[in-house]
């Protein structure tokens, strides 16, 4: 897809690779534009069932480049420069988010279940983006921090709504305050790691196959509710599990589910 996200699909399963290993996948101007491209072309590819999302070489993603901090330390007119791109920061250019969000939550819009596969170090603008995954694995040497308050900054690319989901409200507000580095045990206690394994990509990849051989129908449904579910009324949620179901039940490719259970066999869905 370009030098800086690879993407390979398999049988219903979407490979997504960062790929700047030679700066540990660190996020400048062109790694955001890329990471927002494929999300969305993931998002138009309707033979797309499940999506993993991983970096190359020595980490998944060791933050903002620190090219992106030398503008404020540098000549008056760079300061400038910068405080002009900061002010665009409220500008919603992607939904209800702006690019750097959305190099996150489109992870989280993607209608199909992704699985992050973590390692090395996971820092900063990386540990927001791995956040828009619906499970992580992690290496047991990975290393996490949210770490934007070293550089005077606040998480900003959807960290403070996707975290709240996931971990205490005092863990987050420790964790945001220090800019503290945890590892990947910590990270499973916390609530940011699904499970901690010795191969994260391995284990990413075969449970993205085993999501892929299910109904479609179904686990995008799954995912519309669970997106949903922080932000509606018991009454709503309910209602919205009703729905959802009358949508699938008796569908052609729910009675093949049933078949093929009973049958013992891979099951053939439809699109």
């Amino acid at each position: 897809m370009s030098d800086r996200v690879e993407i390979s699909v398999e049988d219903g399963v979407a490979d997504v690779r960062l790929a700047r290993s030679e700066k540990m996948n660190a996020l400048d101007s062109r790694m955001f534009d890329a990471i927002v491209e494929a999300g969305q072309a993931l998002h138009r590819d309707e033979q797309v069932r499940a999506v993993v999302l991983s970096g190359q070489g020595r980490a998944f993603c060791a933050g903002l480049d620190v090219a992106n901090f030398s503008a404020p330390a540098g000549p008056p007119g760079e300061q400038a420069k910068a405080v002009s791109v900061a002010g665009r920061l409220t500008e919603r250019t992607h939904g209800i988010s702006n690019k750097p969000q959305y190099a996150a939550y489109v992870w989280r819009e993607l209608p199909v279940p992704v699985i992050a596969a973590l390692h090395g170090v996971v820092f900063g603008a990386g540990f927001q983006v791995c956040l828009g995954a619906d499970i992580r694995y992690a290496a047991p040497d990975t290393r996490m921090s949210i770490m934007e308050i070293r550089w005077g900054l606040v998480p900003d690319m959807a960290g403070t709504q996707l975290m709240r989901h996931l971990a205490r409200d005092d863990v987050i507000r420790e964790l945001t305050y220090t800019g503290r580095i945890f590892t990947a045990e910590q990270a499973q206690e916390y609530g940011f790691v699904t499970r901690v394994v010795d191969d994260p990509y391995a284990h990413a990849l075969e449970l993205a196959r085993e999501i892929a051989g299910r109904n479609p129908a179904a686990i995008r449904a799954d995912k519309r509710m669970f997106n949903a579910s922080g932000y509606l009324s018991a009454e709503a949620g309910l209602l919205m599990e009703s729905e959802e179901q009358e949508l699938v039940l008796g569908s052609p490719n729910q009675i093949e589910a049933v078949r093929a259970n009973i049958e013992k066999r891979p099951a053939n869905f439809s699109l």
